[in-house]
């Protein structure tokens, strides 16, 4: 390497959009499903706003993690309007796993709080 190339700036890498290659395939499935799940702020999906940051599949129960932290902690119109937000989320998250005959389903937050959930082992329904 010249001393030239020390100073070259590294080419950038492009992260891929959607889901990994190597998840396995009924995982890629729930991923594409929630796409359809929009901020109702923005109108971006959950999946590309980055909202999703992680999901467990397994049989007919469904645990989705989401990233929601709040920004501007001291505006309660901000915080009252976040948290409609966030239950409009909620709502449509439960909503398109039921309709994918899901029987269990729960969202947690950033920190592992649980913020929503649906259904149980037995498959009946059951609303937080």
């Amino acid at each position: 390497m010249s001393l030239l190339g020390i100073f070259r700036s590294p080419k950038k890498r492009t992260p891929k959009r959607g889901p990994r290659e190597d998840l396995p395939p009924e995982v890629k499935r729930v991923v594409e499903v929630l796409r359809s799940v929009n901020d109702p702020e923005t109108g971006v999906n959950i999946v590309d706003e980055g909202l999703l940051y992680g999901l467990t599949v397994e049989g007919g129960r469904a645990q989705v993690f989401l990233l929601l932290a709040r920004s501007t902690p001291e505006c309660h119109f901000c915080q009252s309007i976040a948290v409609n937000v966030q239950r409009r989320i909620l709502r449509d998250i439960i909503r398109v796993l039921r309709e994918e005959g899901f029987n269990r389903i729960e969202v947690y937050n950033e920190i592992g709080l649980l913020l929503e959930e649906w259904g149980d082992n037995d498959g009946s329904a059951r609303t937080r």
